[in-house]
């Protein structure tokens, strides 16, 4: 038995095989484990049941009932393990935090690559096939200077704005995620297998199709809600007034996620969909500093790269002695006199530390001589 065979239990070979019975999406799917408790309990439920379940005819439920019968999983583990394909069912200890917070989360994902707890520091850079220098230019610097900053890039690895980020990021020695359309043995666009190589030696690959699933209609608006869930908030470079990455900007807005727009010029028409966003409330990003400022607290609190806990994103920006003030202060309101008898630091540079980090909105202040963590 192989190493994937292995760390597949019951429940998540049930999760599995349910993922793999045509028409069963992430949305039937987890209203049927919902009204059935786990996957193994859908799985075994008679037709009968299954059709009491909203959404569920009477040919979808002859086809669950018996899935067991016309489909082999193990034909799917085994063509994972060949190709170093982790299969992470809902609820593994290796599934993402990030997409636990959205409506319909996939069921399983296929992950080539690593995925690490850091990556709940992601952000997503998404745009135009048909970009521009100046967008593919936006996009590789903002990917490099986001990956600099401690943050991972997410994008979908299509051609234009998703390629320069990615490679902007890889070109920083950074990490990236691409979310795929089809399964990871079916890269697309196909011009992008070395792309691919490089990102899941650096990153991951993530899909929810079958390892060779192919593209079908539906699939790039399902891939678009796992790009925008997996990350703090999004970043639209250069998108038309019916781009696919106005569809990313609804997922996130709708995921609670922040949405951010990079301005073109005014004729522009790949910038339309941008200004759009703009006019409707999305903030206006020029550099990194404009990104961090933006995003609020953490749900969870996360490891940066020196191991210590981040409880915001604009923390990874902080120097060595923001980061040494910041250490001392709690949720709770904490004494100004305390900071400064703990950190040791003349009392100016602590007043004027304090200043700093109120201005990038990690503190504030209560009463006169007391702040605490926003």
């Amino acid at each position: 038995m192989d190493q994937t065979s292995r760390r597949l239990g019951s429940e998540a070979r049930a999760a599995l095989l349910l993922s793999l019975v045509p028409k069963v999406g992430p949305q039937i799917s987890s209203v049927l484990r919902e009204h059935f408790g786990s996957a193994t309990a859908v799985i075994d439920a008679p037709p009968s049941e299954l059709r009491r379940v909203p959404g569920v005819g009477p040919s979808l439920a002859m086809e669950i009932a018996k899935a067991g019968q016309s489909i082999d999983v193990d034909v799917e583990i085994q063509r994972c393990a060949q190709h170093q394909i982790e299969i992470i069912p809902f609820g593994d200890d290796r599934y993402p935090r990030n997409l636990l917070e959205i409506p319909d989360p996939p069921q399983i994902l296929y992950v080539q690559g690593d995925l690490l707890p850091t990556d709940m520091l992601s952000i997503a850079i998404v745009g135009t096939r048909h970009a521009t220098h100046y967008g593919r230019k936006v996009a590789s610097r903002l990917a490099s200077a986001l990956t600099r900053a401690g943050l991972t890039v997410v994008s979908g690895m299509a051609r234009g704005i998703d390629a320069a980020a990615h490679h902007g990021a890889l070109e920083a020695n950074g990490r990236t995620l691409a979310v795929l359309p089809a399964g990871l043995t079916n890269i697309y666009p196909s011009e992008h297998k070395e792309l691919a190589f490089d990102i899941s030696h650096s990153g991951a690959l993530i899909s929810e199709s079958p390892s060779h699933a192919p593209i079908s209609r539906g699939t790039f608006p399902r891939r678009n809600r796992i790009v925008t869930g997996l990350s703090l908030g999004v970043i639209v470079i250069e998108a038309a007034d019916r781009s696919g990455a106005l569809i990313s900007a609804r997922h996130a807005a709708e995921q609670g996620r922040e949405v951010f727009a990079v301005p073109g010029p005014i004729d522009s028409r790949v910038s339309r969909g941008c200004h759009q966003l703009i006019r409707d409330g999305a903030k206006l990003v020029e550099n990194v500093d404009h990104i961090l400022e933006e995003l609020g607290p953490l749900v969870d609190a996360t490891s940066g790269d020196s191991g210590e806990a981040i409880h915001h994103p604009a923390e990874l920006q902080l120097n060595e002695q923001e980061q040494a003030v910041l250490k001392h202060i709690e949720t709770m309101p904490t004494s100004v006199d305390a900071i400064i008898s703990q950190t040791g630091l003349p009392v100016p540079r602590v007043l004027a530390t304090l200043s700093a980090l109120e201005l990038r909105r990690l503190v504030r202040r209560v009463g006169g001589n007391k702040v605490m963590r926003v």
